[in-house]
């Protein structure tokens, strides 16, 4: 699909000096790290995680390998998560993961590609200044490309961003909420939250501990999100079990839970995105809102497969809400369209001076 996206979004060559053919986009997400290289579509998607030897820092693992070492590990090994709440948590080891991305898609060693990076829109002068250098010291051409995610989220769905009409996009990531009203080639108004994916997981987490008296390790509160989690109730609720360790016995423990127990756990969550929505569309123009009400709401990120989330957004705001076709590409392939296309996005974007 980014493929046919990029192949579509092809136009006038760009006014400043050309991108090569290997020039990337990248979706530094706090959950996972996509990777598009112009012309080719997104050739990278690994979980956001580096494993590293404690005692001379060395690189042990990246991406899907580095996760499954999460909760495994001996003393000496670390798997960490180098973003949190979408933003650098560990300026060290993002840098060593970006590196090692960049070399996964450029052969030659000294390959400095254009980089464009999709950031949250919360983040402050200093966040994005630490991404910039991230990806530098990673190997990218200075300068390196800052682009808000729910702008290349609209871009990457095909929204009428540069036409004076409203449309909105609600970017629900791992660490981040982002909610955001474009027109006319900008952001009008937008909220972000610091509540996604992970905060969901550790609620459900807590309420295994608080309810049910076991522990169960991240990964596993993840699976019950995906396959049991939801934000509006079923048409049929059902009961599971899980295992995990007993916090009166310290010995495998093997409980039941229903449906309806898992969305009460992610009632606070839920409603935190929710209540972003509602002040992102209380401080929209009404002109604008008429418009969102005739579009609809755009849901992105992987936080917008949660189970009912749309329903219950559209049975809140009143909004027509949907999840867009490809809701975890759709901030990359945004990015990716506007290296295709960077006479048409980039001075509107960035402004002349490229920032």
């Amino acid at each position: 699909m980014a493929e046919d996206v990029v192949r579509l979004a092809r136009g006038r060559a760009p006014r400043r000096a050309a991108f090569g053919t290997r020039d990337i986009a990248v979706d530094l997400g706090t959950a996972n790290t996509l990777v598009l290289v112009r012309g080719e579509g997104v050739v990278l998607d690994e979980p956001s995680v580096v494993a590293v030897n404690s005692m001379d820092e060395t690189l042990l693992a990246v991406g899907r390998e580095a996760k499954r070492m999460i909760g495994r590990t001996p003393p000496h090994i670390r798997a960490v998560r180098p973003l949190k709440d979408g933003v650098i948590s560990d300026f060290e080891n993002c840098e060593k993961m970006l590196r090692y991305f960049i070399q996964q898609i450029h052969s030659r060693r000294w390959a400095k590609p254009r980089m464009v990076i999709c950031v949250p829109s919360g983040v402050t002068g200093v966040e994005r200044r630490a991404v910039q250098e991230a990806a530098e010291f990673a190997g990218a051409r200075p300068p390196v490309y800052i682009i808000d995610e729910p702008m290349a989220a609209a871009i990457g769905a095909g929204l009428p961003v540069a036409d004076p009409t409203g449309s909105m996009v609600v970017d629900v990531g791992g660490g981040t909420t982002e909610v955001a009203v474009i027109s006319l080639g900008g952001v009008v108004t937008c909220q972000s939250a610091r509540v996604g994916g992970d905060e969901m997981d550790d609620t459900i987490k807590q309420f295994l501990k608080k309810g049910k008296g076991v522990d169960v390790g991240d990964r596993t509160a993840e699976a019950i999100k995906v396959r049991l989690g939801s934000a509006h109730p079923l048409t049929r609720e059902f009961r599971a079990a899980v295992t995990g360790r007993s916090l009166l016995t310290g010995l495998p423990e093997t409980v039941e839970f229903s449906t309806r127990e898992i969305r009460e756990a992610l009632e606070e969550p839920v409603e935190a995105i929710i209540d972003t929505v509602k002040v992102t569309l209380d401080r929209t123009p009404p002109e604008l809102v008429t418009d969102i009400l005739e579009q609809g709401i755009h849901l992105t990120g992987g936080g917008s497969l949660l189970i009912g989330l749309p329903d219950r957004i559209q049975a809140e705001t009143g909004m027509p809400t949907r999840v867009v076709a490809d809701p975890l590409g759709v901030v990359v392939e945004g990015a990716g369209i506007i290296l295709e296309n960077f006479s048409r996005y980039g001075e509107m974007i960035f402004g002349d001076d490229g920032n």
